[in-house]
């Protein structure tokens, strides 16, 4: 699904493919450095490695999140979403070997009609350095609700991002008055990363 509002996304060219090209030949030199982290962050799902399990990666970018997914859940099955057309082909081309695995979604964050365009329910939402760039508090806020409303009872949402846009502890209330609990707060080793975990209470 492809929202048409003109949301306001400077001031990266998410849209231009060379843009996204450049981007992407600089940000994957970060991959090993990220890859720790990652894990070090899935580990907080409880989640046994041989599980099926529905995964949603919001603002997967070009695949790094989900092929950390797929290497520790080989039996997982992911939903990419991104708001860069040019950024989900290079996400395809990385993830071609687990085609079968993946689906992919252009739409945008911004736009509550995010939340219809991944359908769901799922087991785990995932996201890495992507929330706090979609251009300002309330749209962070409302993305935690809406990823509240997209996981199963008991489903967990891990998110691992800097906290520039919006203070740590302010959304680790957010997450709160989403409906979640357990919400967890670990500093990375970078300064102003973190790691937010929190889990769907399982009546819900």
């Amino acid at each position: 699904m492809t929202t048409t509002q003109p949301y306001e996304h400077s001031p990266h060219d998410w849209q231009s493919s060379e843009y996204v090209r450049d981007w992407v030949k600089n940000d994957v030199t970060k991959d090993e450095e990220r890859r720790p982290i990652l894990r070090r962050m899935l580990k907080k799902a409880g989640v046994a490695p041989e599980t099926s399990i529905n995964v949603l990666d919001l603002g997967g970018g070009y695949g790094i999140v989900t092929s950390v997914v797929l290497e520790e859940f080989p039996n997982a099955r992911v939903t990419l979403q991104d708001y860069s057309a040019p950024m989900l082909e290079h996400a395809r081309e990385r993830l071609s070997a687990h085609a079968g695995a993946m689906h992919f979604v252009h739409s945008d964050l911004q736009d509550p009609a995010w939340v219809e365009s991944v359908d769901g329910p799922y087991d785990l939402a995932l996201s890495a350095i992507a929330i706090h760039t979609i251009g300002g508090r309330q749209h962070m806020e409302q993305v935690y609700h809406g990823v509240f409303g997209l996981l199963n009872a008991g489903g967990v949402l891990l998110n691992c991002d800097y906290d520039y846009t919006a203070p740590a502890e302010m959304q680790a209330k957010w997450l709160g008055q989403a409906g979640f609990e357990n919400v967890e707060v670990e500093a990375v080793a970078r300064d102003h990363l973190f790691v937010f975990s929190a889990r769907k209470p399982a009546s819900s």
